[in-house]
């Protein structure tokens, strides 16, 4: 080797020294904390009010053996553990292109069982804001840009968001594995994932300046679903305080050992599926590799959903609700105006619009017999195409949003709420108030610096969004503050259970309203209902895409509720 290239090598050398070294210098010059697992170093932001700490491990690594098993303990570490980088998501597909929703993360792995924290600077007792992240129990991180938690903790809370395991490795049942559990239990590792999360929150969030003592968790999507599961959970019972359900939902889920509501039990779906996967015994299934597993979940259409397994769920969520099992605890439930709009690109979730008033008509009064004047006051044929994402939209989010709140304001303060804004990008792609539109105003992401999916519309710094943004964030914090929604900046957000009141955020600011879409959900109540009662089963059928109602049915009394 010549010597002018030995001194580059020594140059080079000496350079990338240089540079570790500063990082070093950098990561020991961010604040310090010390937790049950050992001591971590973090990073100052959003200039320096928030320290930030990511990729904190909160059980281990769910790999190998213990694939489908609850989560264990994390493990401690000697010296300082560097947390200003995010661990990986857990194992998801990844995202068609051009799809609205897709946020895929930027690594995957089974070993994905990780926490992020942002907290005041100064914190001390102050309340925590757990998040859950959406995703139908199938896509999604915790390291998503948009749930970035410094401007809700610069307002005084210890924001976390976590990580759970899905799709085919966070609901799969099986009878061996059912076996070798000690509680004859399987399935629901993710929400296993969340409530271990939750000890960790209880057992190490004062030292970021939390109150173990005041945890909120909120989530969106299949992450309120999984609010309501822990709601119901009384392995969850005491780990949360309050409870935030952004765009809920409440489909029928399989029951472990019994077939109920038109599905097979839960083992009995795990067992097709590990034949269809080509590994029938539980030691292959665990030996398959990763993303194997995850291919053949694809190719299989593997369903994942919850179980009703008689420990972490005792029963279904709906029916805890109805007898008072839930947790009492204060709870904000609410969706969007447009829920359905950012769906219409995404084959078989939207019902096909009828071509004509006439021929929409003609469809209501063939799927809904006896009850279809009531749908046509509530959707009329002069506007079909609104009236087909507006029935879907209240079927499924709305239904269930309304009726857990409902249901829970006879136990606890219950508050709900109905997100209308809108803002010109949104308007021009005829999105309105889009499923999950409300994220960026709830975590601040609005105007300037702004962070979102690649492929939405992102809010504005028009002065209409970054108020309602504001608005919003102080309900939320005073929520978990105090239990009650409140913002010096806004209306008082009266409870349900005061007239049937409710909170409409729209056009930049919030308006207390009363009686939300009158009679709309008695009709999809009694739809369900009918469905219940005949043990078949419901979730993304609504609207035009319910069954026909079976004549046995119609002679039931109608309703004064109904519109």
């Amino acid at each position: 080797m010549r010597p002018t290239n030995l001194r580059v090598r020594a140059f080079l050398a000496g350079l990338a020294l240089a540079m570790g070294f500063a990082a070093s210098q950098a990561a020991a010059a961010g604040p310090h904390l010390h937790i049950s697992q050992g001591d971590l170093s973090g990073e100052l932001v959003a200039p320096g009010a928030v320290a930030r700490y990511r990729g904190i491990p909160f059980a281990a690594p769910p790999v190998g053996d213990g694939r489908w098993r609850p989560p264990a303990a994390p493990t401690a570490w000697s010296g300082v553990r560097d947390a200003t980088r995010f661990g990986p998501a857990c194992m998801q597909p990844k995202s068609v292109p051009g799809a609205f929703y897709a946020d895929d993360p930027t690594e995957i792995s089974e070993d994905c069982l990780y926490l992020n924290v942002w907290t005041p600077a100064s914190a001390a007792k102050a309340p925590v804001m757990v998040w859950i992240h959406g995703g139908a129990l199938l896509n999604g991180t915790a390291s998503s840009e948009r749930y970035d938690g410094a401007r809700l903790a610069a307002r005084g809370v210890v924001v976390v968001t976590i990580n759970y395991r899905m799709g085919v490795f966070g609901y799969f049942a099986h009878p061996e594995l059912i076996a070798e559990s000690p509680r004859g239990a399987a399935g629901n590792y993710g929400v296993q994932d969340q409530i271990a999360a939750l000890r960790w929150v209880r057992d190490n969030i004062a030292a970021f300046g939390g109150d173990p003592g005041n945890v909120t968790i909120f989530g969106e999507s299949a992450g309120a679903l999984s609010v309501s599961h822990l709601m119901v959970s009384p392995a969850a019972r005491g780990l949360f305080h309050r409870a935030i359900g952004e765009s809920p939902y409440l489909p029928s889920i399989p029951e472990l050992k019994r077939a109920r509501f038109g599905q097979p039990p839960a083992e009995a779906q795990g067992a097709a599926f590990a034949v269809g996967a080509g590994a029938a015994a539980l030691p292959a299934l665990r030996a398959l590799p990763a993303d194997e597993l995850m291919a053949a979940s694809q190719r299989l259409a593997f369903a994942t959903q919850a179980t009703v397994d008689g420990w972490i769920l005792p029963t279904q969520v709906f029916e805890a609700f109805e007898a008072g099992a839930e947790a009492p605890v204060p709870l904000i439930m609410g969706f969007n105006s447009g829920e359905f709009r950012a769906f219409v690109t995404i084959p078989g979730v939207v019902p096909p619009v009828p071509a004509s008033p006439k021929a929409y008509e003609a469809e209501v009064r063939r799927r809904y017999g006896d009850l279809a004047d009531a749908y046509l006051r509530a959707y009329p044929a002069a506007t079909p195409h609104e009236s087909v994402l507006a029935a879907a939209r209240d079927g499924l989010f709305g239904w269930a949003a309304e009726r857990m709140a409902r249901q829970h304001s006879q136990r606890a303060p219950s508050y709900l709420y109905y997100f209308d804004h809108s803002y010109p990008g949104a308007e021009q792609r005829a999105l309105v108030s889009f499923h999950s539109a409300e994220i960026p105003f709830v975590f601040g992401e609005v105007g300037p610096g702004a962070r979102a999916p690649r492929n939405w519309p992102t809010p504005p710094a028009r002065a209409k969004d970054l108020q309602l943004s504001n608005v919003m964030m102080d309900y939320w914090v005073s929520f978990a503050r105090t239990g009650f929604p409140a913002s010096a900046k806004a209306p008082a957000w009266r409870a349900l259970s005061d007239g049937s009141s409710y909170m409409a955020f729209r056009n930049g600011g919030a308006a207390p309203r009363v009686q939300l879409r009158p009679g709309s959900f008695a009709l999809h109540e009694r739809v369900v209902m009918d469905r219940r009662a005949q043990d078949r089963g419901w979730y993304m059928d609504v609207g035009l895409a319910a069954p026909e109602r079976p004549l046995q049915t119609r002679e039931v009394a109608e309703s004064p509720d109904l519109p």
